[in-house]
């Protein structure tokens, strides 16, 4: 690899990386928080469990929306993005009129959805069933304990894969290229065309997109690490007001009683 022949470029062709640049984080970072919001609720709808003491109704409309899910998420995990983003860009485009770049912040949410949806509801599973029948013993619904209860600790423990979600969409945000989105990829492709020095625009191209993600990576395992350090548990102490305890105190709650049980 030539070393002038990267400089060179880097030197004259930066402010179209950089743009490429800050256009697929832009790109990925809003599909990828919306795509978690998408997918959040239609988890946790798929993951809503009516009991027994439900109407014949609401078991009939939750068995349709859990069709309409099934379906959504088997199309959008089953197919290329490329093809999602060609076939969503022109067949919208004559009905809403929209440009290239709200086209591919939709196509990447749409398609992150369906992703988180599966993700989020394998993090529901995770959770103890003890604390969904505690929840319901306080008299809360099926939708208050899923919300308020469940989902909070399904995305502490999904957290790992949410995250690779992000750094999947910056390295796969290449592919929207094909509907003209100036992001890192298109740039190097115009950059290669002119130049004609391919190998050493590519090998430029891999090392930003190794950049990106690795530093992504770094600051999503900083925050993975905060959450697990975070960890309270809330026990009732009185009638009226839950104190929160920390981990520590439990741990030396059950060595008292282990020691007296000895004793």
């Amino acid at each position: 690899m030539n070393i002038n022949a990267i400089i060179q470029i880097l030197t004259k062709y930066a402010p179209s990386l950089l743009l490429g640049v800050r256009t697929t984080m832009i790109i990925a970072l809003i599909g990828t928080g919306c795509g978690f919001i998408l997918g959040l609720v239609v988890g946790g709808i798929k993951a809503i469990r009516l009991d027994l003491t439900s109407s014949k109704a609401s078991r009939i409309f939750k068995k349709i929306i859990d069709f309409i899910i099934t379906v959504y998420i088997t199309i959008f995990r089953g197919t290329p993005m490329m093809v999602q983003a060609v076939f969503i860009y022109y067949a919208l485009l004559d009905v809403i009129h929209w440009n290239n770049f709200t086209a591919a912040c939709f196509v990447i949410t749409v398609n992150t959805g369906a992703y988180m949806a599966e993700i989020i509801r394998s993090g529901i599973q995770a959770v103890d069933i003890g604390q969904t029948e505690a929840a319901r013993s306080l008299g809360m619904s099926n939708a208050q304990t899923m919300f308020s209860v469940v989902l909070p600790q399904a995305i502490k423990n999904a957290f790992p894969a949410i995250g690779n979600e992000l750094i999947v969409n910056i390295k796969d945000s290449s592919v929207l290229m094909i509907i003209s989105i100036t992001e890192l990829m298109f740039q190097s492709k115009s950059i290669a065309g002119s130049t004609f020095q391919f190998t050493t625009v590519y090998f430029i191209e891999a090392m930003m997109y190794l950049i990106l993600t690795s530093v992504c990576a770094l600051i999503l395992n900083l925050i993975e690490k905060k959450l697990n350090n975070d960890t309270t548990v809330s026990l009732p102490m009185s009638s009226t007001e839950p104190r929160s305890i920390s981990y520590i105190e439990v741990k030396e709650q059950k060595g008292a009683n282990s020691d007296y049980v000895s004793r």
